[in-house]
C-alpha cells in the first residue's frame, strides 16, 4: 500500500508587484520562486522514510503540502490512497512540525490531554496514552505537572514528538524532529522512531542530520531547488565498492611516512599515531609491507564505502547550476 503518493506536486509563489515609472511608461514586475517543481514520492506502508535536502530545498514545503497546511500550484498527492484533506485519513496521522507553537502555562500533562480531546479520545484513553507517552519520549518524572514554559528546548521537542503520537497514528509525519537535540537525545529519538516501526507505523521525516538518516531509514529522497534528486533504498543507492581504506598506524620510520604522505588522500599526524588514507590497494600493501618491516604497530585498517553524507554532496553539487527566477 502507498502511504504517501505525490505526482508533479509543484508550489510557486509569487512575489508582490513593484510599479516602476518611466517618463509616461509604467513597468509592472513580478516574480516567481518555484519551492517545488514536480515532485514525485512514493512512501509505502510500514517503513521509514526520510526526505532530506539543503535549506530551502523544499522538504518543510512538501510536508506542509501533505498536511493541508498550504496548498498546491500544481499536480496532485494521495495519502493512504485517499485525497489530501480526506478526514478518515487525518485522524490516522500524527505531525510535529519543524516550529512547533506551544502553549506556555499549560502543564505538559493538560497540554497531550488537550490534544487528545482534539482527537476525540475517551478520557481514560487520553490517561492511559499520556503516561505511555511521558515514558516513550523520554521526560523526566516532574515534566507533566511542569508548565512547558520551563520546559529546555530538548524537552519541548519531546513534548511536540509526544503530541504527535498522542493518537496512536498509522502514519506519524515529522518535520526536523532532531532540531536541537544534543547526541544523546538524537539517539533517543532514532530510538522511538525504530520502535515505532516495530508496531507497524510508517514515518516519514524530513531532516539535514544525514548520519542519523542513514542509521535508520529504510529508503531516502533527496531533493533540491524543489526537484526530486534520487530515491531508493540505500543499499540501492550507495555505492558497494570500497572506496578507500583508513590506516591508523604508530612506529613507522620518517622516511617511510614521507613516501606514504605523497600517495595519501588524507594524511593527520597525530600525538600518538598517523591517520593516512589512501585510495589503492597496491598503496595499502606497501604501507603494510613497511609496517612489518620496520616492526610497526598497526592499530587499525578500515575499508571505507560511500556514506550518505558523501553521495548527497556529490548528488547536490550535480544538481546545483543556476536556476533563474522567473519574472513577467
Amino acid at each position: 500500500m502507498k502511504i504517501i503518493e505525490t505526482v508533479n506536486l509543484s508550489k510557486v509563489y509569487t512575489h508582490d508587484f513593484i510599479d516602476v515609472e518611466h517618463g509616461r511608461l509604467k513597468f509592472n514586475f513580478f516574480r516567481r520562486t518555484v519551492a517545488l517543481d514536480k515532485l514525485n514520492l512514493e512512501v509505502r506502508e510500514g517503513e521509514i522514510f526520510g526526505l532530506l535536502g539543503p535549506n530551502g530545498a523544499g522538504k518543510s514545503t512538501t510536508i506542509k503540502i501533505l498536511m493541508g497546511i498550504i496548498f498546491p500550484t500544481g499536480g496532485s498527492a494521495r495519502i493512504m490512497e485517499r485525497p489530501l484533506g480526506d478526514k478518515s485519513v487525518k485522524a490516522k496521522i500524527g505531525f510535529l512540525p519543524e516550529n512547533p507553537a506551544f502553549y506556555d502555562y499549560l502543564k505538559g500533562e493538560e497540554f497531550l490531554d488537550y490534544y487528545g480531546q482534539l482527537y476525540g479520545m475517551p478520557r481514560a484513553l487520553r490517561r492511559k496514552r499520556i503516561e505511555e507517552m511521558f515514558e516513550l519520549v523520554g521526560l523526566p518524572p516532574h515534566a507533566p505537572n511542569l508548565p512547558l514554559k520551563g520546559y529546555s528546548k530538548g524537552m519541548l521537542q519531546r513534548i511536540g514528538l509526544a503530541q504527535a503520537l498522542i493518537n496512536d497514528p498509522a502514519l506519524v509525519v515529522l518535520d526536523e524532529p532532531q532540531s536541537g537535540l544534543d547526541p544523546l537525545g538524537r539517539k533517543e529519538i532514532r530510538d522511538i522512531i525504530l520502535r515505532l516501526k516495530d508496531q507497524g507505523k510508517t514515518v516519514f521525516f524530513s531532516s539535514h542530520i544525514l548520519s542519523d538518516a542513514e542509521l535508520i531509514c529504510d529508503r531516502v529522497a533527496i531533493v533540491n531547488r524543489g526537484r526530486l534528486v534520487a530515491m531508493g533504498e540505500l543499499s540501492h543507492l550507495l555505492s558497494p565498492k570500497i572506496k578507500d581504506y583508513e590506516l591508523v598506524v604508530s612506529g613507522l620510520s620518517r622516511e617511510s611516512l614521507d613516501i606514504l604522505e605523497k600517495h595519501a588522500r588524507k594524511f593527520i599526524e597525530r600525538e600518538r599515531d598517523v591517520l593516512i588514507i589512501l585510495d589503492k590497494e597496491d598503496l595499502v600493501k606497501e604501507a603494510l609491507r613497511r609496517i612489518v618491516a620496520e616492526n610497526a604497530t598497526l592499530v587499525s585498517l578500515t575499508p571505507r564505502k560511500e556514506t550518505l553524507e558523501e553521495y548527497f554532496i556529490r548528488e547536490v553539487a550535480r544538481t546545483n547550476a543556476p536556476r533563474e527566477e522567473v519574472h513577467a
